[in-house]
């Protein structure tokens, strides 16, 4: 088993940043692709990036593409998303997500979830 926990969120003005955080816990290793999601109200949980195990391969949703950075610490076993350039849209419920083996981009290919953290951009 493998717990997760997403910290970071809050309420940003549109153009601000906020780093994510997603620790794991249990039993963790560096094997897992790890993905950030997220649901905005009344819409479908989207994709929004992954991160290999050895992070040596990343992707991004087109809409975050050049403005979200994703990154990974093994040794923490923590992950992050770099949220720059926010807009009214992304206004979101961020899920972080793991799964053995390689990078995906649908919520099924997910075994462990976290909880989710706010992200809430104001005008």
């Amino acid at each position: 088993q493998v717990q997760l926990a997403e910290s970071g969120g809050g309420l940003v003005q549109a153009g601000g940043s906020l780093r994510l955080s997603c620790a794991a816990s249990g039993r963790t290793n560096s094997d897992y692709t790890m993905g950030w999601f997220r649901q905005a109200p009344g819409k479908e949980r989207e994709f929004v990036a992954f991160i290999t195990s050895s992070g040596g391969t990343t992707d991004y949703a087109a809409s975050v593409k050049g403005r979200f950075t994703i990154s990974r610490d093994n040794g923490r076993n923590t992950v992050y998303l770099q949220l720059n350039s926010l807009k009214l849209e992304d206004t979101a419920v961020y899920y972080c997500a793991a799964r053995r083996w390689g990078g995906a981009y649908l919520q099924s290919q997910y075994l462990y979830w976290g909880q989710g953290t706010q992200v809430t951009v104001s005008s």
